[in-house]
């Protein structure tokens, strides 16, 4: 393959047509000097007015090193050689407009020389892939007594971190730590869950867009979302407070007051200034949970308040300023919110950017054991005095609790009840078969809805939901079967879980699980979809 140099002319140290120009280090023409470097072009980058050097580095060029073909490219920075802007964007329009052959030809950056923000530049749109290769840097003779150029040295840097072994690990490692941090330190099991915290972990480190977390109550969106802020502020460079607040208790003429502040006097009992949630926020990151139940009015306060960072407090002329980060939570779907005219569109595309769905307690069953390790220590700490299973009791619990049919309603805050219940009630701190009992039959009637309708196999009437013409042609067999299924989905908030249970034995024989899709087309056979059974409960 040929090889090509790309660099920029050193206005400073490339410079010099005396004859002793020879008997100093040149970064340029240096590269030139060393036997096992044999280059096929140069491409110079120089600004038009350094002329008469640019020529004199490419001659001279071509006097120690013939073979090579030293081409000068004028290019104008600017008046602000440090405008880093100006710079970077010169340098990717000539990157970008270079007809880079990858296949036949090896290219090397050259970032010795230039000012610092080009050689910054240089490295930026190597890192993007802009300009394809490998950066050389070269230095002096280590020597101060020794000029010869050819005692001068170079280094070749590759971006490729994949080829460097002890970077990869430290960023594998690096990256372990981080997404276990988001976890809590708990060793989670579920795979669709590690893959999300992965994807938070990258956005929450790369981007101050909003964040929306989704997921039923309890499923741990205010814990996350507290999480995500403390990784911030460790290493995202934020500074401000964590300011959290849940929507569903901002109500009346007191939502905007309490969001956005209020001057005195605006009201009745406005006696002093406040100075709102999203002002406290500010530089920091503001957390509204259950942002559906926001007002309209108070919605497009806060569209304001994202898009422009500033918004106008209750009875105020004047404008204030925040600058905060969103996390906003819901357990509602607001696309319906938006189609029932209960939520604005244009505030659901501003916080859409980075949605994440927290999965619930029931969907992630193969991590109920290490987040029950988890509670125990919490509530060791919290409570100071430290709890435990036997072997037996802890066997009991996980049976029940990682069951297909345990419902888990509450999510994690169930569990977290349930814990501390029973470390509380547990003699000198060890848990045993029965303090397990007597928590099971409490959770199971906590969970016991007394207005459900029964949805046992023998009280389902399929002619509610399939059409005589199915029922005719169908064996009694496939109805028989067709009645358990709608039982375990009159039963089961989300098709998901629906679908877990039914396939809760093949679908640990399948690479991939996907039990709603199952039986999505299970239903179909019949004509059926699971949110019209859902309609018969």
């Amino acid at each position: 393959m040929k090889r090509v140099l790309i660099g920029i002319l050193g206005t400073k140290l490339d410079s010099g047509t005396e004859p002793h120009r020879w008997d100093r280090w040149r970064p340029t023409v240096s590269l030139f000097q060393h036997e096992e470097l044999l280059w096929d072009r140069l491409e110079l980058i120089a600004e038009p007015n350094f002329g008469i050097i640019s020529k004199v580095v490419t001659d001279d060029v071509e006097m120690v090193s013939p073979e090579t073909k030293a081409t000068v490219h004028p290019i104008d920075f600017g008046r602000d050689p440090w405008d880093l802007e100006k710079v970077y964007g010169v340098l990717h329009d000539w990157a970008r407009g270079y007809p880079f052959d990858t296949d036949n030809e090896e290219y090397f950056i050259h970032i010795t020389t230039g000012t610092h923000i080009a050689q910054i530049s240089l490295f930026l749109l190597n890192e993007a892939g802009t300009l394809p290769g490998k950066l050389i840097q070269s230095s002096p003779p280590p020597a101060i007594k020794s000029r010869k150029p050819l005692s001068a040295r170079y280094s070749v840097i590759d971006l490729d971190l994949s080829k460097y072994d002890q970077l990869s690990t430290r960023f594998t490692k690096e990256q372990a730590e981080v997404t276990a941090f988001l976890k809590s330190g708990i060793a989670t099991r579920s795979s669709g869950f590690n893959r999300l915290i992965d994807r938070i972990e990258q956005v929450a480190l790369r981007s101050k867009s909003p964040i929306l977390l989704t997921g039923a109550t309890g499923s741990g969106k205010s814990h996350l979302a507290r999480r995500i802020y403390d990784l911030r502020q460790q290493r995202g460079g934020l500074k401000g407070d964590f300011v959290e607040v849940n929507c569903a208790t901002l109500t009346g003429d007191t939502a905007a007051s309490a969001l956005f502040g209020h001057v005195r006097g605006s009201f009745t009992g406005a006696q002093k200034d406040r100075p709102g949630l999203l002002r406290q926020a500010n530089t920091g990151m503001l957390f509204l949970d259950e942002i559906g139940e926001l007002g309209l009015d108070e919605q497009a306060m806060l569209l304001r308040a994202l898009e422009d960072k500033t918004f106008l407090p209750v009875g105020a002329d004047t404008p204030v300023k925040s600058d905060f980060q969103l996390i906003a939570g819901t357990n509602r779907d607001l696309r319906e919110a938006v189609a029932r005219g209960t939520f604005r569109e244009d505030l659901l595309a501003r916080i859409h950017l980075w949605t994440f769905a927290l999965p619930s307690l029931a969907e992630r069953r193969e991590d109920i054991a290490p987040n029950l390790d988890f509670e125990l220590d919490r509530f060791g700490r919290e409570q100071g005095q430290r709890a435990s299973f036997n072997k037996e009791a802890r066997m009991q619990f996980l049976k029940f609790a990682e069951a297909p049919s345990t419902p888990w309603r509450g999510n994690f805050r169930d569990l977290n009840a349930a814990v501390t219940r029973m470390a509380t009630l547990a003699p000198r701190g060890r848990i045993r078969v029965e303090e397990v009992d007597e928590e099971i039959q409490r959770l199971e009637e906590s969970w016991h809805r007394p207005k459900e309708k029964t949805t046992s196999q023998d009280s389902i009437d399929l002619t509610e939901v399939l059409s005589p013409e199915i029922l005719t042609e169908s064996d009694e067999f496939d109805l028989v079967q067709l009645r358990y299924v709608i039982s375990i989905c009159l039963k089961s908030a989300t098709i998901s879980e629906a679908g877990r249970e039914i396939f809760n034995r093949s679908r640990e024989k399948r690479a991939v699980r996907n039990d709603a899709d199952r039986l999505k087309k299970y239903l179909a056979k019949f004509r059926l979809e699971f949110s019209e059974i859902r309609k018969m409960g």
